[in-house]
């Protein structure tokens, strides 16, 4: 596997240290062969202080969703996890605060330069897709990803997977028994290939 020297510079990154409650701790992983990045918003407090992303009830449903064991989750070549914001920004006052804004336009560009081999982006939650997708995006989170495949075969856009989106998912039974199996055929055939 290829390290790639920018994690380290993005891992010393202390750039918004002073406004983050817990101080700063980026966490991400990817390595030059990574097939597949995951998107999302922010690690939570569960995975600020362990330094594992997705290491939480959220990483357990997406690892559900992706039909993946925790080691193909977890091996960078299958999965660059690459986040809005590479820290805990905090709690909010129904769940924690958005991704700090200074991170993805710092840090995404430079790091997607070097990391050729990426099938597939996953979009996770509303403001991956907003910053990924723009003014292709539709007028809400269930709209795109109820619309996933006109982003294919580059992005795929999915809800969070918080345990606080459960309402949603009951809301919209759909995704799971429509979009969840296209998704896991996607991945499957991403990885499969060598």
């Amino acid at each position: 596997m290829t390290q790639l020297p920018i994690l380290q510079e993005i891992r010393a990154c202390t750039h918004c240290e002073d406004a983050l409650p817990m101080g700063a701790n980026p966490v991400l992983d990817a390595v030059a062969e990574s097939r597949i990045t995951l998107i999302g918003q922010a690690p939570g407090r569960i995975v600020h202080e362990s330094g594992v992303p997705w290491n939480d009830q959220s990483g357990r449903r997406l690892r559900a969703w992706l039909n993946v064991t925790d080691p193909q989750f977890y091996d960078p070549k299958n999965f660059g996890i690459i986040p809005m914001s590479f820290c805990y920004p905090g709690k909010g006052k129904t769940g924690d605060l958005p991704p700090r804004k200074e991170c993805a336009p710092m840090w995404h560009g430079p790091l997607f330069e070097v990391l050729p081999n990426i099938k597939l982006f996953l979009l996770v939650g509303n403001y991956a897709q907003k910053y990924y997708l723009g003014k292709n995006r539709k007028r809400n989170l269930t709209e795109t990803v109820r619309n996933f495949e006109e982003y294919l075969p580059k992005f795929f856009p999915l809800p969070h997977p918080s345990p606080l989106n459960g309402r949603w998912l009951r809301k919209n039974p759909w995704y799971e028994e429509e979009v969840v199996p296209v998704l896991q055929e996607h991945i499957k055939k991403v990885l499969s290939k060598t």
